[in-house]
């Protein structure tokens, strides 16, 4: 969307209006309601880029009538008028998530667009919506799109309807802002300074039944000396927070995270993949990593077994710790420029372009 904005178009990103609240048992839901509260008090604002970023207010409750009526007419509204404030008519609507489908055919949209950047019936970990719900908007919105994209290739190969509109969208990397790194310039931010090495290192969400938690209390006890670091949203409830050799930092800012990674022996995804939910996951940040040139050991995820000649995937807990021991022991730079070039032409300026041609076509076509 930046790359968009960045060509001239206008641009407005609706953050996530979410599948729903979590159980009311979820140690997790106030946390969660508080955030959200806080991002409606954010109203819209614009980015630099000239994005205008929107938190929609919305009720949190999914599958009656009643709420999804509700809920077209509350985004409907909100959205519609802040597109017209921006002088926007026949806008070609990119849906995100099966919520949103909720919105087609109510704004007057020149063409639909649908990511679907996960299994989302799957997902019910992070809200307490009937799977059932959430697969019937999911085919809605495969019925309504005139483009679909699939953020990973286990998604595409189970894809059954709307073949023929149907994309790979590989997720992408700022190549430039991560590759830096490797020139061994870059300052290392004091949090990450200050923790002894070898360090281990990862960012993003940190969730209970994502992290191998597992995997990390089996390393406490075999391998005291490894140091992980996560940076990120930590969800309450982890098993691993006490930990002595287990480090959270909080969030930070994009444009910084840069000075992090540098810090890091060794990258890592150390990801529960047998979570049906997380084994169609595309992670970013891997691609992310292998522009950082730092060596990358990940959980295995079918998205990237076709870069196995790059990346360090273990199949079980004691071969990561065996593939930690090797990218910790590698020398020279040959590695690191093959790591670099497996992700060096596939940025978001190349995605974008190509998403670009493919919507005009669509476009020419109705």
């Amino acid at each position: 969307m930046r790359r968009f904005a960045r060509a001239g178009n206008r641009v407005i990103f609706v953050n996530s209006i979410s599948m729903g609240l979590v159980s009311i048992r979820n140690k997790d839901l106030l946390p969660r309601i508080k955030r959200k509260l806080k991002s409606y008090a954010k109203l819209a604002r614009t980015t630099e880029e000239g994005i205008t970023i929107v938190s929609p207010a919305i009720v949190p409750f999914f599958g009656s009538a009643v709420a999804a009526a509700m809920n077209r007419r509350l985004l409907t509204t909100q959205i519609a008028t802040l597109a017209r404030r921006r002088g926007l008519s026949n806008p070609i609507l990119w849906v995100a998530i099966p919520t949103a489908v909720e919105v087609v055919g109510h704004l007057h949209e020149s063409l639909v667009v649908y990511q679907v950047s996960d299994r989302y019936d799957a997902n019910t970990m992070d809200h307490a919506t009937d799977p059932e719900f959430i697969r019937a908007l999911h085919e809605r919105a495969i019925g309504a799109a005139d483009l679909i994209f699939y953020s990973s290739r286990k998604l595409l190969a189970e894809a059954r309807r709307g073949l023929e509109r149907s994309y790979l969208l590989e997720q992408a990397v700022d190549f430039a802002h991560w590759s830096i790194i490797s020139t061994g310039d870059l300052r290392i931010a004091a949090e990450v300074q200050e923790i002894p090495r070898p360090r281990l290192g990862y960012f993003g969400a940190i969730e209970p039944w994502l992290i191998d938690q597992e995997l990390i209390k089996y390393a406490a006890r075999v391998r005291p000396e490894l140091n992980w670091i996560f940076i990120g949203n930590k969800s309450r409830g982890l098993e691993i927070e006490s930990l002595p050799n287990v480090h959270f930092l909080p969030p930070v800012q994009y444009e910084e995270l840069p000075h992090y990674a540098a810090g890091f022996d060794v990258c890592v995804l150390p990801w529960n993949t047998e979570v049906p939910f997380t084994s169609y996951g595309s992670a970013i940040k891997v691609r992310e990593y292998l522009a950082s040139g730092k060596p990358v050991v990940i959980s295995p995820l079918p998205e990237y077994e076709s870069m196995r000649d790059v990346l360090r995937i273990a199949r079980n807990h004691d071969q990561f710790l065996e593939l930690v021991d090797d990218a910790l022991r590698e020398s020279g730079s040959e590695a690191v420029q093959a790591r670099q070039d497996s992700v060096r032409y596939g940025t978001w300026d190349a995605r974008a372009e190509w998403v670009s041609e493919l919507i005009e076509c669509a476009l020419g076509k109705k």
